[in-house]
């Protein structure tokens, strides 16, 4: 009687261990995408400070001005010097204006770096359209090489309409450069504005 049951015992084991397996593959599959779907998420909505991407200017330039204040940080792991070559600039909104921030190697060796960004207040980055950025590429520094980046954006117009934003008179845009494994985009790729002779 209990030979009989053995091979159903096997079959049902296998159905167990297929669908274990099934669930460690697709809860592995979820752990890889959950980054990209949350930037993805963030990028659409603005969440948590997330500036939006445009591929073109404004249409209309409000005469009305926010400042923006740029903020700069290195984490552990690069021995880099990282500044906004301005602290603040005044905008008005629509108006498509370009910084630049200055980064510089200052270890021994060569070192690649990735930076990521966001926006203060939260519920700003909606409105805060990046037409250009180093951001989310790979930069690589020999020792003691520097370089200007540049970041072009404008206040979306759109902003005047939310409600509790109307008394908004600062935005703070902050990029914290981080260690990575490679690079993917030469320097010479992020170079694409021409700096102002001083």
């Amino acid at each position: 009687m209990a030979s009989s049951n053995h091979p159903s015992g096997n079959k049902q084991n296998r159905a167990t261990l297929a669908a274990c397996v099934a669930m460690v593959g697709v809860m592995i599959g979820a752990a890889y995408a959950a980054v990209p779907l949350y930037r993805l998420f963030c990028q659409m909505t603005g969440y948590g400070g997330t500036t939006q991407v445009a591929a073109a200017p404004a249409n209309t330039v409000l005469n009305r001005s926010v400042t923006i204040r740029l903020d700069s940080n290195v984490s552990n792991g690069l021995n880099w010097k990282f500044r906004p070559e301005v602290p603040t600039v005044s905008v008005k909104i629509g108006e498509t204006a370009t910084v630049f921030y200055h980064v510089e190697n200052h270890g021994s060796m060569e070192s690649t770096g990735v930076a990521t960004y966001n926006v203060q207040p939260d519920l700003a980055g909606s409105y805060f359209n990046k037409l250009q950025c180093f951001c989310f590429n790979d930069l690589k520094l020999s020792p003691g090489e520097s370089l200007d980046v540049p970041v072009v954006f404008f206040v979306d117009p759109a902003i005047i309409k939310e409600h509790d934003l109307e008394k908004l008179d600062t935005i703070t845009l902050s990029y914290t450069f981080f260690p990575a494994k490679g690079s993917k985009s030469p320097v010479a790729e992020l170079t694409g504005q021409t700096k102002p002779q001083l």
